[in-house]
């Protein structure tokens, strides 16, 4: 069974609003998507958001914000991040996206503007699910906080860059 989404925020597709539009998730909304994106807390998410219909595609423009709590892959210890983008998501009808596809053939290459494209079925658009997915794509999964070159020095571990064919290249250059 499908999960409903932590942070929806359906808009009817017939009466979009005309000015700028708020969202902002509240303190459970932002702990199911901490949980669900797997960092320790989302300690703030807005988002400014403004649409542009053309014919049955909507284009949604604005900007995303928050500040996290996520460990570092190095350390393992939590460090406070904060995430700051302008976004263009674009809404097709189900059907016109998936025509797309399918003319598409097996390979095809994204352009761009293809990259935020999300169908949707019926009347409806669920821009806080955009938004959160939008989010999700920012986090940074291999993050280092404050504390890792320490750690990578109490564990002996070395930095990506001192290992590989590179380095071995640049031991040469010396020489």
């Amino acid at each position: 069974m499908k999960r409903p989404p932590e942070f929806s925020r359906p808009f009817d597709i017939r009466a979009l609003p005309r000015q700028p539009i708020t969202l902002e998730a509240d303190a459970s909304e932002r702990a199911a998507l901490a949980e669900r994106f797997a960092i320790v807390a989302i300690t703030s998410l807005s988002a400014t958001a403004t649409f542009a219909e053309n014919q049955a595609t909507i284009d949604v423009t604005g900007k995303l914000s928050a500040q996290l709590a996520q460990n570092c892959a190095i350390s393992g210890e939590d460090f406070p991040t904060r995430v700051s983008n302008s976004f263009h998501l674009r809404f097709v009808p189900h059907a016109e996206y998936a025509a797309m596809i399918a003319a598409s053939g097996d390979e095809f290459e994204l352009a761009p503007g293809d990259l935020d494209t999300i169908a949707y079925k019926g009347g409806s658009i669920d821009l806080g699910e955009a938004i959160a997915q939008t989010l999700a794509l920012e986090i940074d999964p291999y993050a280092e906080g404050p504390q890792a070159e320490d750690a990578r020095e109490t564990y002996g571990l070395t930095a990506p860059e001192a290992v590989g064919p590179f380095a071995a290249l640049k031991g040469l250059k010396g020489s």
